[in-house]
């Protein structure tokens, strides 16, 4: 029985080997990409490791990121000795091997399994270039989806006897999940919305298992932000209000959906209609099945989470302010909503009343399929091709590692004198070539904060020229109310250090 089990995952074994590899080739020239944000998460990985805490490199604790992927990044770090930045490609390799294997475990399990549907879609997964985006970069993302995976897989277990220790489980995997990434409460909203359409439980147990579910999935959560606001007074760090309306967001995920499915740009200006028909057909199958009482099985866990996560992220962006929804933000709704929109191929083809029908159908499909792997593999192709040459986009590709000012930094660090505040448009780059604390240049929106830089004693400003953002009080602004003076600087940025008021 063991040795038919680990048969029928061999092929997601298979793939999981060849996408460990894919990340492998697309790190391979430069390492794993570093982002803003993926410094964050290393620096505070550095601080765990070496004094036990949750300290960035703008010496404060992490606040605008939940805790739980920079103390995983600190854990490895302790055992391999080796920080997350140079481990992090190997890291993400073995994280979307995972990722892929784990895919497939579920895909073998669904109700009307079929093994041609499970390969294309465990090739679709492994070239997809949204997640070799994401496991390229050193992103709280690769941790995440993993998650959401074996969250779908532990309720799964849970539908099957409703007992309370699948219920714990369950529980406990997502209150990790919830402080991996604060996008976590979906899956929480996911739970409950499953556990509330579940026929086979009757309403006081519903209620009791409903209660024990919400506690225990936001407990770690609660912790955090409460911590978090009794060492900083912020619960996640500072806070913008929206800027896009709900109509915009609905129409930035539809062109992310489009992106996915390799199609043109044209199709961008139906984006909206595109949303709303795979919500609401989502929906609508989701009450389908409440309806028949065929609530409880891995597809529905699937579609229910992709439902609720895209629903969540139109929401929060609506009414908070972030990076615009893109592929990154939506990708942890890649694979669930890849299934959801094709695990009814199966079913369909096994209601065919005669052969001739069934694979006629079989054949459009499957040739429907393999076109769009096509066209997704010239596009990874592409990418591969840039980053052979450039490296990841980030810190880490050829356009911080062939500057002539991040190598200024890293040899005259020394021009810093300790007690001195250093401020800066790309604080973390100021970390990654200096191993100095810095603070970013306050946003224009924060008043209070434009005014108490202004009124510091002395400071040091790091300016990179090639960066820009529109957020940040620009350069003229700090000159026209500070005395900057000029201490050092090479092609891409200066150093300047003030000490007066204009």
């Amino acid at each position: 029985m063991k040795l038919n089990r680990y048969i029928t995952n061999l092929d997601s074994f298979i793939f999981a080997c060849i996408g460990f590899y894919a990340i492998y080739l697309y790190t391979s020239y430069s390492g794993v990409g570093l982002s803003p944000d993926s410094l964050m998460y290393a620096s505070a990985a550095d601080s765990f490791s070496a004094h036990g805490n949750m300290v960035t490199f703008t010496g404060t604790p992490i606040t605008f990121f939940p805790v739980f992927y920079p103390f995983f990044l600190g854990i490895i770090q302790l055992f391999s000795r080796t920080n997350a930045v140079q481990a992090g490609y190997i890291i993400n390799c073995f994280l979307f091997a995972a990722v892929v294997f784990t895919s497939g475990w579920i895909m073998e399990r669904f109700m009307s399994h079929s093994r041609i549907y499970k390969i294309l879609i465990l090739i679709a997964i492994v070239i997809s270039p949204a997640l070799l985006e994401i496991y390229s970069f050193l992103w709280s993302e690769t941790l995440f989806i993993l998650e959401i995976l074996l969250f779908i897989i532990a309720y799964w277990k849970y539908t099957h006897g409703h007992t309370l220790k699948a219920l714990v489980i369950t529980g406990i995997i997502t209150a990790i999940a919830c402080i991996t990434r604060y996008a976590g409460i979906a899956i929480v909203g996911t739970g409950c919305l499953l556990i509330l359409l579940d026929f086979e439980l009757p309403v006081k147990k519903k209620i009791g298992h409903l209660f024990l579910y919400g506690t225990l999935s936001i407990s770690l959560l609660v912790a955090n932000l409460v911590y978090n606001s009794s060492v900083t007074g912020l619960s996640t760090g500072t806070r913008e209000p929206s800027i896009t309306p709900f109509s915009q967001n609905l129409f930035r995920v539809g062109t992310v959906i489009n992106d996915w499915g390799a199609l043109s740009s044209k199709a961008d200006s139906f984006a909206i209609l595109v949303t709303c028909v795979i919500v609401l057909s989502l929906i609508g199958v989701l009450a389908w099945k409440t309806f028949k009482q065929r609530i409880n099985s891995y597809e529905n866990v699937v579609i229910g989470f992709a439902v609720v996560y895209g629903l969540f992220m139109i929401i929060l962006a609506t009414f908070s302010r972030f990076e615009p929804i893109n592929s990154r933000l939506l990708s942890p709704m890649f694979i669930p909503l890849l299934i959801a929109c094709t695990s009814w191929v199966p079913d369909v083809l096994k209601m065919a009343h005669s052969a001739v029908l069934k694979y006629s159908l079989a054949v459009i499909a499957v040739a429907a399929m393999l076109m769009f792997e096509y066209s997704t593999v010239k596009i990874d192709y592409q990418r591969y091709d840039d980053e052979l040459d450039y490296g990841v986009p980030g810190y880490s590709d050829d356009s911080w590692n062939k500057s002539e000012f991040a190598p200024y930094l890293k040899k005259h660090k020394s021009i810093f004198q300790p007690g001195v505040p250093v401020y800066s448009d790309a604080n973390e780059a100021v970390w990654l070539f200096t191993g100095l604390s810095s603070q970013l240049v306050p946003h224009s929106f924060f008043k209070k904060d434009v005014e108490k830089f202004y009124n510091q004693k002395r400071f040091y400003l790091v300016w990179f020229d090639s960066l820009y953002n529109s957020e940040l009080v620009p350069l003229k602004d700090i000159m026209a109310h500070r005395k900057l003076v000029k201490i050092g600087g090479a092609k891409e940025g200066k150093v300047y250090l003030s000490d007066e008021k204009k």
